[in-house]
């Protein structure tokens, strides 16, 4: 049973940091794509940013030299760093996993930038 679970988000100052982790369990972390999206209310989830299995990456432009995707193999754990916070980035962040051409959700984490 795959599992996902997100953590690290909170409140924070504009132009702070956070750091959101996804802790994975049940699938072979290393061999599988994974991404970062966020939802607002009444807004469609929205990508963010994603990792390949190899490593390469790629970001939205509202966050690209802002935020920064990375994976730990062995910790079987996706991160997503994010700096320099803007008030448009509060929303519900999602991580995803791509396994099997089946697309598996953590529950989300909170993150609210406001001073």
């Amino acid at each position: 049973q795959v599992q996902l679970v997100e953590s690290g988000g909170g409140l924070v100052q504009p132009g702070g940091s956070l750091r959101l982790s996804c802790a994975a369990s049940g699938l072979i972390f290393r061999d599988n794509y994974m991404d970062w999206a966020r939802q607002v209310p009444g807004k469609q989830r929205e990508f963010v940013a994603a990792i390949l299995s190899g490593g390469d990456t790629n970001y939205a432009e509202s966050v690209k030299g802002r935020f920064t995707i990375s994976r730990d193999n062995a910790q079987n754990t996706g991160y997503l760093q994010m700096n320099s916070l803007k008030p448009e980035d509060t929303a519900v962040y999602y991580c995803r996993m791509r396994s099997a051409g089946v697309d598996f959700w953590g529950q989300g984490t909170q993150v609210t930038v406001s001073s």
